[in-house]
């Protein structure tokens, strides 16, 4: 059975993850809108990645004997100032991510919950990779500046990327 801290954490942390998916969501939105097909591309994978690891923290919870509530979750921002800014949020918004998976992990310690503590390890190196990812499209955006070439090469690379349905080992 699952402490009540824990089962709060888990499920404060579910209702997260569906909302970075409602933000990724609405950057999604926004690319298409100024037509940035590729960065839309990305942002709807990362959608797709945001839901699958609230599912894995819904399908923990119950298979530990705790009960998932979900809760409203909060309207996201829908426009921004230039295209390297929804990046720029999605970095600060991952590494937020980061912070707060380590706070369960911190309880999970304090609660001798062996169980927590090694599932979300996986999440731990989960977000290294969010990161590391998000940080380098900042990055190359900062490169190209007002670069419209640049941008479209960006662009292009982004709209390659699939979602792979991550897999917990």
């Amino acid at each position: 059975m699952i402490s009540d801290k824990i089962q709060k954490s888990i499920n404060d942390q579910i209702n997260f993850e569906l909302y970075s998916a409602y933000i990724y969501a609405s950057m999604s939105t926004y690319y298409l809108s100024i037509n940035l097909p590729g960065f839309a591309n990305w942002m709807r994978v990362q959608v797709q990645e945001e839901m699958a690891h609230a599912t894995f923290m819904f399908d923990y919870l119950n298979q530990r004997g705790g009960r998932v509530l979900l809760q409203p979750i909060a309207g996201p921002e829908t426009d921004w100032s230039d295209p390297a800014a929804p990046f720029k949020q999605a970095y600060e918004h991952e590494v937020e991510v980061t912070k707060r998976i380590h706070n369960i992990i911190n309880v999970a310690t304090e609660e001798r919950d062996h169980a927590t503590i090694n599932f979300y390890q996986w999440f731990v190196k989960e977000q290294v990779e969010e990161e590391a990812n998000t940080d380098g499209v900042c990055r190359q955006m900062t490169l190209v500046g007002n670069d419209k070439s640049g941008l479209f090469m960006i662009d292009r690379e982004l709209a390659t990327r699939v979602f792979m349905a991550p897999v917990m080992v």
